[in-house]
């Protein structure tokens, strides 16, 4: 439930190994695998199903800011300036790749290429197999801070084209051709740092998070921006993209969820006190990290607080779920792993069929008094429906369909008093249903 539930502590494990902050998580393909990278400048090894660090792979002279987990080899990046490649049964370092002139802040692998981006304006491709620079993709007036890539016949008819996306501080992205390191496209409309990205590549579709508090949709056949979103008010620091709905997050300690046809935001996800720094959707949750040192899950539908997962001291800067375990690394140095379970089955347990948004949790003492029903929800809602008609419906003959009854009263007020014990909800629901029959304006304590 809430943070008040005693189901909020489902801390399985404290991989206390780094003696630095955690910069980055990465998780292997076929789930055996983590890697995380430090500040401590080593990343590890660790077995999803021990939880124990099985390798440590030392050798950058400086911090290493991000990471990227294969089957078959740990790839990292960091402050040194270089890229390297790591073996996962040796633990040794396999190749390294030099040629950025500043502090490398990203790397992607993908199709037998690695992408890497710098603070010194430019991305670059390598080749995996020989550590040989392939391009450099040169453009950028400030730091290159995102990477996408994607493959499309759609852009170039002629033959399949492979791209490379960035996103950079110079309020600008653009569109690489990977062969010949060419800028197919440059893409404006930001008024500040590209932080993150998010390809439908369904759509042909491109999603950007900006330093400018705004969400931007582009069309990767035009280059046209073709949707805005704008209800942040802070950075938007990270983004997912399930189905047709985006998430956001952003420093207002706030996710939103919007719908990508109409660019409407449908839901706001509440109760972060810090900048939201990491999401992942999972099974109908929204897993979110902070930096308040919290993670927390979410209902996506109802938008209720599911779970709050304490223990870090410092900023959550990434999470993954693998097997019902939430996996959060932090700049306290830790890798925390937490059981989700209940959360992931707590929609097995909680009917979901009524009109209200949030689940029903009970009716008030299961009472209808004076021809008037109250519903609490988890939505944050008592609400009062007129049942006088549905009442009287049994003196008519025949009997019509039956009608629905009319909400007289809607108290939008925080339902904090469904959140304890059953004796709690017991005796709450019990002392707002007096407040109710007593006063006529409804609120609950």
């Amino acid at each position: 439930m809430g943070s008040g539930s005693s189901r909020s502590t489902s801390l399985r494990k404290v991989c206390a190994d780094h003696r630095g902050g955690v910069n980055w998580l990465s998780l292997s393909p076929d789930g055996s695998y983590l890697l995380t990278c430090s500040e401590d400048w080593t990343a590890r090894l660790w077995s999803t199903s021990e939880q124990q660090c099985c390798m440590i792979f030392q050798g950058h002279e400086n911090y290493i800011t991000s990471c990227h987990l294969e089957n078959d080899a740990a790839y990292t990046c960091s402050a040194d300036h270089s890229v390297r490649r790591w073996d996962l049964t040796t633990g040794g370092c396999t190749a390294v790749f030099k040629g950025h002139s500043s502090i490398v802040n990203k790397v992607l692998v993908t199709r037998g290429c690695l992408f890497s981006a710098s603070y010194d304006r430019t991305a670059r491709c390598w080749s995996v197999e020989t550590g040989r620079q392939l391009q450099e993709f040169r453009g950028h007036r400030n730091c290159v801070l995102a990477l996408a890539h994607f493959s499309s016949q759609d852009l170039l008819p002629e033959q399949v084209r492979d791209f490379l996306v960035t996103g950079s501080t110079d309020c600008t992205l653009k569109l690489w051709l990977v062969s010949d390191g060419r800028c197919y496209r440059t893409l404006r409309g930001h008024s500040g740092a590209i932080l993150c990205l998010a390809l439908d590549t369904a759509n042909k579709a491109l999603f950007s998070g900006s330093t400018d508090c705004t969400v931007r949709r582009w069309d990767l056949a035009t280059g046209e921006q073709t949707k805005v979103f704008r209800e942040h008010q802070g950075s938007i620091i990270c983004l997912e993209l399930v189905s047709q709905q985006l998430y956001s997050g952003s420093a207002d300690r706030t996710v939103k969820c919007w719908l990508l046809d109409s660019g409407k935001c449908v839901r706001t996800y509440k109760s972060h006190k810090r900048t939201v720094s990491a999401i992942r959707y999972h099974s109908g949750l929204l897993f979110t990290g902070s930096g308040d040192a919290c993670a927390r899950a979410f209902d996506t539908k109802s938008g209720v607080l599911r779970r709050v997962f304490r223990g870090h001291t410092f900023i959550i800067n990434c999470i993954q779920i693998h097997n019902q375990l939430l996996y959060t690394v932090s700049h306290d140095g830790t890798l925390r792993v937490w059981d989700v379970r209940s959360v992931l089955e707590q929609d097995k347990e909680t009917p979901r069929k009524n009109s209200q948004k949030g689940s029903l949790t009970r009716l008030c003492n299961n009472k209808i008094h004076n021809q008037l029903l109250y519903t609490v929800s988890h939505d944050g809602t008592l609400r009062v429906w007129d049942v006088r008609s549905v009442l009287e419906q049994d003196k008519e003959t025949p009997r019509k369909n039956s009608q629905k009854g009319s909400l007289t009263r809607l108290c939008n007020n925080k339902v904090d008093c469904m959140w304890g014990s059953q004796a709690q909800r017991t005796e709450r629901s019990s002392q707002a249903e007096r407040e109710l029959r007593e006063q006529e304006s409804i609120k609950l304590v």
